[in-house]
C-alpha cells in the first residue's frame, strides 16, 4: 500500500490535455468487461489500468481506498482476508473488471435492494476532468459533503464528467450466516410475497424470480429463490417462517452460491442468451417500484427474470418492442435501458440505449458536463 502518485496519472492528464486541445474524444476504459452495456459512442480508449494498487486499507475503520484501475477481484480477495466484503455484490462480467469500472457503471448485484447500491458506499473519489486537472472530492468519512457530492455523482456516469483516478469505499463485515430456499410460484404471487416479507423484520437479502429454465436442466416451472443473511438465529427463524408460508425447500450452500454467482454475472441460461429460436431479441433492464404488478409486456417481449424483490426486471425484446417496453415502464414510474444486444441484433438507430432523462435532470447533467468537460473530451452519454 502506498500513497505515491503513479506515473500513469501524469500520463493520463497529458493525454486528456492533448485531446482537449485537438478536439478529440476519449473513452475512459478499465478492463473493458462492461463495454457491451455502456454508451456506444466512438472515441479513443483511455486506459486506467496503469492506475492500480491499494492506497490505504483500514479494516478496523471499514474503509478502503485504491486506484481506479485496480482489479476488482484483487480488492475482494483483500477484503475477504479480514472477513469483509462489498455487500452490494458488484458484477464483474469478465476477469478484467476494475474498481473504476465498477463505479462508472454503477451496477450492483442480487443484494442491492436490501443493502444499497454502489453510490451508498462511495466516500470519496478523485478524477481527471476534461481540462486534464486532477480533482479530489469527498474523503474517507461519511459526513463530508457540502454542495454537490461529486464523488457519488460519478457512480453510473460512464466517465461522462471525467475519468476516475482513485476511489474511497466503505466496506462491511461478511454476514455470519446465510441460507437460501426456493419455491414455485407464478409471478404475481411471488411479487406479493416478496413485498410482504420486505416490510417485515426478516433478514431478507436477495431474491430472484425466474420464468422457467433459469439454470440448465431446471425445468419450465417458474421459481422464486430467496436468500437470507445476518445473525444465525435470525436466519434460522426467518427461514422457518418464510418456508412455512410458501413451502419450498432449502438449497444446499454450494448450489446456492453457484446460483447467486451465476445470476450476478448473467451466466444463468435465462440471462446469458435469448430464449430458444429468438436470436433477434436483446436484453432490457427495467427499473421499477418494487410494488409494480406483473407487466403486460408488448408483443415481441418476454422471458422475464426478476430481482430486488420486484424492483429490477430483465426482459428479452425484439427491436420493434423496445419503444413499447420503454413507454410501459415510464407509465409505471420506472425506466428501461437496452442492456445487451442479442447475437443477431444491430445497434438501434432511433432509440437510445439509456432511458432519456427528465428535462430538469437533463439540464443539470448538461451544466455539470459543461463545468467538468467544456471541450467535450469525454462526450455526452
Amino acid at each position: 500500500m502506498s500513497s505515491t502518485l503513479p506515473p500513469a496519472l501524469a500520463e493520463l492528464q497529458s493525454r486528456v490535455r492533448a485531446a482537449s486541445a485537438a478536439g478529440h474524444r476519449l473513452s475512459p476504459t478499465g478492463g473493458g468487461s462492461k463495454a457491451f452495456c455502456g454508451p456506444q459512442t466512438p472515441a479513443e480508449p483511455l486506459s486506467t489500468r496503469g492506475l492500480s494498487g491499494v492506497i490505504s486499507y483500514e479494516p478496523s475503520e471499514l474503509v478502503l481506498r485504491a486506484w481506479a484501475g485496480t482489479p476488482l477481484a484483487e480488492l475482494e480477495a483483500l477484503l475477504a482476508q479480514s472477513g469483509q466484503c462489498l455487500p452490494f455484490e458488484p458484477p464483474h462480467f469478465g476477469p478484467g473488471a476494475t474498481l473504476g469500472g465498477m463505479v462508472a457503471a454503477g451496477l450492483a448485484g442480487p443484494a442491492r435492494a436490501s443493502v444499497g447500491g454502489v453510490r451508498d458506499y462511495v466516500l470519496g473519489a478523485s478524477i481527471v476532468n476534461g481540462r486534464g486537472q486532477w480533482l479530489s472530492f469527498g474523503g474517507q468519512v461519511m459526513k463530508n459533503v457540502a454542495g454537490y457530492d461529486v464523488s457519488r455523482l460519478m457512480v453510473g456516469s460512464w466517465g461522462s464528467f471525467g475519468v476516475l483516478a482513485d476511489v474511497s469505499l466503505k466496506v462491511l463485515p461478511t454476514a455470519t450466516a446465510t441460507a437460501t430456499f426456493c419455491f414455485s410460484a407464478e409471478q404475481g404471487a411471488a411479487l406479493r410475497r416478496l413485498n410482504h416479507w420486505a416490510s417485515q423484520a426478516l433478514p431478507l437479502n436477495a431474491s430472484a424470480w425466474c420464468e422457467g429454465g433459469a439454470q440448465a436442466g431446471a425445468g419450465d416451472a417458474p421459481q422464486c429463490w430467496v436468500r437470507l443473511r445476518g445473525a444465525a438465529s435470525a436466519v434460522r427463524s426467518g427461514l422457518a417462517e418464510m418456508s412455512a408460508a410458501c413451502g419450498g425447500h432449502a438449497v444446499d450452500e454450494a448450489h446456492a452460491q453457484a446460483f447467486w454467482s451465476e445470476l450476478r454475472e448473467h451466466q444463468l441460461s435465462a440471462l446469458a442468451a435469448p430464449p430458444p429460436g429468438t436470436a433477434q431479441m436483446s436484453l432490457w433492464r427495467l427499473s421499477l417500484p418494487s410494488t409494480t404488478p406483473p407487466l403486460m409486456l408488448p408483443d415481441g417481449a418476454g422471458g422475464q427474470t426478476i430481482e430486488w424483490h420486484g424492483a429490477l426486471r430483465w426482459v428479452w425484446a425484439t427491436p420493434a418492442a423496445g419503444a413499447g417496453l420503454r413507454a410501459l415502464t415510464s407509465a409505471h414510474g420506472g425506466s428501461a435501458e437496452l442492456f445487451r444486444l442479442g447475437p443477431a441484433c444491430a445497434e438501434p438507430k432511433e432509440l437510445s440505449r439509456q432511458h432519456p432523462l427528465a428535462a430538469p435532470n437533463a439540464r443539470i447533467a448538461a451544466r455539470l458536463r459543461a463545468a467538468f468537460d467544456p471541450a467535450g473530451v469525454f462526450g455526452p452519454t
